[in-house]
């Protein structure tokens, strides 16, 4: 399977655990399998400042870190039993369960996308609360 991806100058991309930064414009074509992360799905620890995030943060290791996959596995089913317990509505805690599927499954990059919706039910919650409290 290829997948050709489009960098902008100065964009970043995680390949196999390498960072790599475009130094202008430029097309690449990737024709093996490889974990692959663009600059927009890439989270530095300083960004992951919520259960959720932190759960993405734990998931994205696993995926582009091979050697210590286990590890980052580890993390992740942490970090997924925390949100869990704080999430209420059902369709969080079935977001949660969908998640767990692909990582269980061994689908860190479709974990991902799923963690980024449990990023969105994590705001959603905190804006509630934020409104409960004023």
């Amino acid at each position: 399977m290829t997948l050709r991806i489009t960098l902008r100058d100065g964009e970043q991309m995680v390949v196999n655990g390498a960072v790599l930064r475009a130094g202008r414009r430029c097309d690449l074509i990737i024709e093996n399998p490889a974990a692959i992360l663009r600059g927009r799905e890439i989270m530095t620890p300083g960004e992951a400042n919520s259960p959720a995030r932190r759960l993405y943060l734990a998931c994205m290791m696993a995926y582009i870190d091979d050697r210590h996959r286990v590890a980052h596995h580890d993390d992740v089913v942490a970090r997924l039993s925390e949100l869990l317990d704080a999430f209420e509505t059902e369709p969080a805690k079935l977001a949660c369960t969908q998640f767990a599927h692909l990582i269980a499954t061994g689908e860190y990059y479709r974990a991902l996308a799923a963690c980024r919706s449990l990023i969105a039910y994590e705001a959603e919650a905190l804006g509630r609360l934020q409104n409960v409290a004023a």
